[in-house]
């Protein structure tokens, strides 16, 4: 069996989905995701004009070997784009190697730890009314875990992952009014002043049963995200993500002497070489990674695996970057994971995305269940693929008040 050829497609609804389909000589295909938000194209260009000239002709039931040549073969190693080029290469061999065995890859993993795995929805709004009235609308469809995201009051801007407005719907993070960014204004005293109390509030109204997720999104300094995990334990937070910087390893050490709220951290990771002094050390306690942009299934489970030795649980990244090709990759992973934790799980499921990427996979009352259907259990259809076209977009960067550049 050999690969024979490999297609790009980048563009989705709202989204610049970038979709790997690798075709081999008996017919069957396997589909990966690469879309990395804001660099859509540099993966394109990589897949189309390294990696997918060098895999055809090879077996794709080689999945090992072939994640070793690129990983391995290239001297310059690692990063979000040649990741997430990998990712999407070992996704569609999975998918390939499930169809051709007639499994679901779970099945090729070890087999269900559970039929169905839970999933948080976000929760944000302009001030605290806003927020509880959107955390209202969360329980409503069947969540019981949020996370929570609030306007500070008194802050110049909107703050990560906030609407500007009580009124604002849709995507408040991207921007498709083109490639220069907009620029938000933190000030890290009126969050630590305002937010806990805001947290405490939460829990109040939602009562005890219910799991409340807090992102800091790496806006804190190491002895600030101590003393803000510290305060913040009555709350009895599910997890507090990235209070700090992800690289700077050591400041997890300081959070971890200060306080026990949990700590999750990750999804920017790359490989497990990013993350293993973490999880050897036990100074997080889920690991964030996506399939995608740490270079597949192949990968992931590596992480898995040692996470589990520690006593650390999974909390995939699922933004709406991630298509449903690599939201399904992680939830076979999820399924089988006997580490797992939860899932997050964001604006998929609308009509025009079920056209693009047709699956039987469901999302309902805060859990995901699988469909039985050989490999990945998600399809691309190319008829609808055409509608969509590339489509310019950033992120916010942050600054300081006086115009510090800050942690995004």
């Amino acid at each position: 069996m050999k690969i024979t050829d490999a297609k790009v497609y980048v563009g989705g609804p709202g989204k610049n989905y970038v979709t790997l389909k690798i075709m081999t000589d008996e017919g069957i295909y396997g589909l990966g995701d690469a879309t990395l938000n804001n660099r859509e194209t540099l993966l394109a260009k990589y897949l189309q004009d390294y990696l997918i000239p060098n895999q055809i002709g090879m077996d794709p039931r080689k999945s090992e070997d072939i994640w070793q040549f690129f990983y391995r073969g290239a001297y310059f190693r690692r990063g979000p784009v040649a990741m997430a080029a990998i990712g999407a290469i070992d996704m569609a061999l999975w998918d390939i190697k499930g169809k051709l065995a007639g499994l679901p890859v779970y099945q090729l993993l070890g087999g269900k730890s559970r039929d169905s795995f839970k999933l948080y929805a976000h929760a944000a709004g302009a001030d605290l009314p806003a927020l509880l009235d959107d955390v209202a609308r969360c329980l409503d469809q069947g969540f019981r875990s949020v996370r929570v995201q609030c306007g500070i009051p008194g802050m110049p801007t909107a703050s990560y992952a906030v609407p500007e407005t009580t009124d604002h719907e849709g995507d408040f993070i991207t921007d498709f009014s083109g490639i220069r960014p907009k620029v938000e204004i933190w000030e890290t005293d009126k969050y630590l002043r305002f937010m806990p109390g805001a947290l405490a509030e939460i829990r109040k109204t939602v009562g005890p049963d219910i799991d409340i997720l807090h992102d800091v999104h790496h806006r804190l300094t190491p002895r600030e995200a101590a003393a803000f995990a510290k305060e913040v334990e009555p709350v009895g937070l599910y997890w507090l993500e990235d209070p700090t910087p992800a690289e700077d390893q050591e400041a997890l050490r300081l959070i971890r002497q200060h306080s026990t709220t949990p700590i999750a951290i990750g999804e920017v990771f790359n490989s497990i070489w990013d993350c293993n002094t973490l999880i050897e050390e036990e100074l997080i306690d889920f690991i964030r990674v996506s399939v995608t942009y740490a270079g597949g299934i192949t990968h992931v489970r590596r992480i898995v695996d040692l996470a589990s030795l520690h006593h650390i649980r999974t909390g995939f990244h699922g933004a709406p970057s991630h298509s449903p090709i690599s939201m399904a990759a992680q939830a076979h992973l999820n399924v089988w994971a006997p580490n797992f934790g939860i899932q997050e799980y964001l604006t998929l499921g609308t009509e025009a995305c079920d056209a693009l990427f047709p699956s039987k996979h469901k999302a309902e009352m805060g859990q995901m269940s699988l469909e039985d259907a050989p490999g990945l259990g998600v399809d691309f259809d190319e008829r609808e693929a055409v509608k969509y076209d590339y489509n310019p977009g950033s992120h916010p960067v942050v600054r300081l008040t006086d115009g510090t550049m800050w942690n995004y």
